[in-house]
């Protein structure tokens, strides 16, 4: 078969460190390996990065078409493009690439451009949905009842927008019930985000410190403060710390809980930090653990597993897909801080044996996931094909 030409729409990409951003830019440089053309059009993160080039992302070389942006001035990182040039930057694009496919991403600026345009032209769209609206209620500076009314908008919007692809997927079978539920999409497609646990490096030697690991923003709908507080309650002589990694607007607000908690000494503020180094604190953790309760997969939760470490989850959306009581980790009721804490202090007091069982039911869980069986199936979407089992 035919390579195919691929346009990527997505409102977050590379510098930008999120879920969306990082599964994104995994397909884009595992479709370049399938050998298709692949281009990105994607906010510009400054003024020098503005135009088309090609760009390497994740070792692989594609093109990027960096639209002009400005940063939203309620977020710490977040670029937005000017709603006012979406479908003159998307007709733009579009005339350049003349693709076969076009993928989004995501439906806010970038997205709404390239549907509609690509609808009048007939092209071929496949849109994922990564986010829920509600995770940005905290950005928009608006008061509580404006962002109510905001809420129905977006879900609304979602709506008229994707209804215009060809499929809608979304990671988890989960997601997927919810969001035809919220938004009266019919027939969204779970597809796993995929990872290549080839890049992690389980171990299930005995640890030189128990550690608690987080990976992730630090934004408010991690809910991080449950794992903070959680920390005073579990037993001193254990020596628990928590090593948090990656950076957002909740970052000081999370410092300064720790110093009134009096646990600041037991919590390791790393911020971003190189894909290497979170495989190594993966690596030498004693478990993972989320409090997140908008998680619709969390790749984040599939690189833990895939380090081989017992997962401690909110049982909220889509984790509990993949977080399974007593096999490779423990759910706990969101918000629940004491619960957090007993289930984390269940893992760190476990046998020699029951860990490793533990790990090695992480690992398990993983093999479902694989990144190319993700591109297999976006593959056959690209071309209409049936999908592999």
């Amino acid at each position: 078969m035919r390579p195919l030409r691929i346009l990527i729409g997505s409102d977050t990409f590379s510098p930008d460190i999120n879920g969306a951003a990082r599964f994104t830019e995994r397909l884009a440089a595992g479709l370049v390996d399938r050998g298709h053309e692949v281009h990105v059009a994607a906010p510009a993160p400054s003024r020098e990065t503005i135009g088309v080039g090609p760009e390497i992302i994740e070792g692989r070389r594609m093109t990027l078409h960096r639209w002009r942006s400005f940063r939203w001035p309620f977020h710490e990182w977040l670029r937005i493009v000017g709603p006012w040039n979406a479908n003159r930057l998307a007709r733009r694009t579009l005339d350049l690439v003349q693709p076969d496919v076009l993928h989004l991403q995501s439906h806010y600026v970038v997205g709404r451009g390239l549907v509609k345009e690509a609808r009048r032209r007939g092209i071929r769209v496949i849109a994922t949905n990564h986010s829920m609206p509600e995770n940005l209620l905290d950005h928009t500076g608006l008061p509580g009842p404006l962002n109510r009314l905001l809420l129905r908008w977006a879900w609304n919007d979602l709506h008229k927008l994707y209804g215009m692809a060809d499929r809608v997927t979304t990671p988890t079978a989960r997601a997927a019930a919810f969001l035809e539920r919220s938004s009266h999409l019919a027939e969204v497609l779970p597809i796993s985000c995929g990872i290549d646990a080839s890049h992690y490096r389980p171990d299930f030697g005995p640890r030189a410190e128990r550690r608690i690991v987080f990976v992730g923003r630090q934004d408010a709908e991690k809910h991080i403060d449950v794992l903070i507080r959680a920390l005073p309650l579990i037993d001193p002589e254990l020596d628990v710390r928590l090593d948090l990694v990656g950076d957002g607007e909740h970052r000081r607000h999370l410092h300064e809980l720790a110093v009134r908690l009096g646990v600041a000494d037991r919590v390791v503020q790393h911020g971003a930090v190189s894909d290497e180094r979170i495989v190594e604190l993966l690596s030498t953790a004693s478990l993972f653990a989320i409090a997140s309760t908008a998680e619709l997969q969390s790749i984040a939760t599939l690189e833990a597993l895939s380090s081989a470490l017992p997962v401690v989850a909110a049982d909220a959306m889509a984790l509990p897909h993949l977080v399974r009581d007593g096999e490779n980790g423990w759910l706990f009721p969101p918000g629940d801080v004491a619960a957090a804490a007993e289930r984390i202090e269940r893992v760190l007091r476990m046998p020699p044996e029951e860990r490793e069982a533990m790990q090695r039911a992480a690992l398990a869980t993983v093999k479902v996931h694989s990144i190319g069986h993700t591109i297999d199936v976006f593959e056959a979407l690209y071309r209409d094909e049936p999908m592999p089992s």
